[in-house]
């Protein structure tokens, strides 16, 4: 029996859909994986441990002018990742995150890798936090800066400014700055700092500006940019 041209190129079409649907069967598309550098441009300010999320649109790591949440008042008080992870986590938007090994000394840079499915990869945002520990709450951040355009092996660099979480008043008394300058207390429930605001932070204004009892000198001043970002997806 003789089968028709026509019949034949559909079987043949038949059988290389089968084939190709096997061949795909059991395989997964690889998560994006983004390395977060994050670099200290200051003199004299370490940087606490970062904590870098990979989140969608439902997360926020603060809204300038508004109040800052408790645990990003941990991490701005005292340099505490865990409260921020905790929260993050909790989300329905979260979708990974890492935190630093080491505290970033100034000149110095911290490396961690995000993993974002596939699936996510078009709503993918990332924040970041540090606290700049030689101040009574002055964080550096980046607050839900798009992912989903970046090119595997292209690296992106922004510079950040510093903020004033406004949890604490800068007293810069060596009883409450964490950092190595004072030595004091990190985190403190109570709110002193009237306006309780996120803001653009102003700078210290050490003991040789006339703050008296200030545990900070002119070496501790900064300008913004206090820190630099570069991002890279890598897979």
């Amino acid at each position: 029996m003789t089968i028709p041209i026509s019949a034949r190129t559909a079987l043949l079409s038949m059988a290389a859909s089968s084939l190709l649907m096997a061949c795909g069967a059991g395989t997964t598309a690889l998560p994006a994986k983004y390395e977060v550098t994050l670099t200290n441009l200051t003199a004299a300010q370490p940087m606490s441990p970062l904590v870098a999320i990979a989140h969608g649109s439902g997360f926020s790591l603060f809204n300038l002018g508004q109040a800052a949440s408790v645990e990003l008042e941990h991490l701005g008080e005292g340099g505490e990742t865990t409260p921020l992870l905790t929260l993050a986590t909790a989300s329905a938007s979260y979708m990974s995150s890492a935190v630093g090994s080491t505290a970033v000394s100034p000149g110095a840079s911290s490396m961690v890798t995000l993993t974002v499915e596939q699936d996510n990869i078009a709503s993918a945002k990332l924040s970041l936090a540090s606290m700049l520990v030689n101040t009574n709450d002055a964080i550096t951040a980046v607050n839900a800066e798009s992912l989903s355009g970046l090119a595997v092996g292209v690296p992106v660099s922004m510079d950040l400014l510093s903020y004033d979480i406004g949890t604490e008043a800068n007293t810069e008394t060596d009883a409450t700055i964490p950092g190595p300058a004072g030595g004091g207390t990190g985190f403190n429930a109570a709110r002193d700092d009237v306006r309780n605001a996120m803001l653009l932070h102003p700078g210290v204004i050490t003991a040789n500006d006339g703050l008296t009892g200030s545990a900070l000198t002119a070496v501790h001043r900064w300008d913004n940019p206090v820190a630099r970002v570069k991002i890279m997806r890598i897979q």
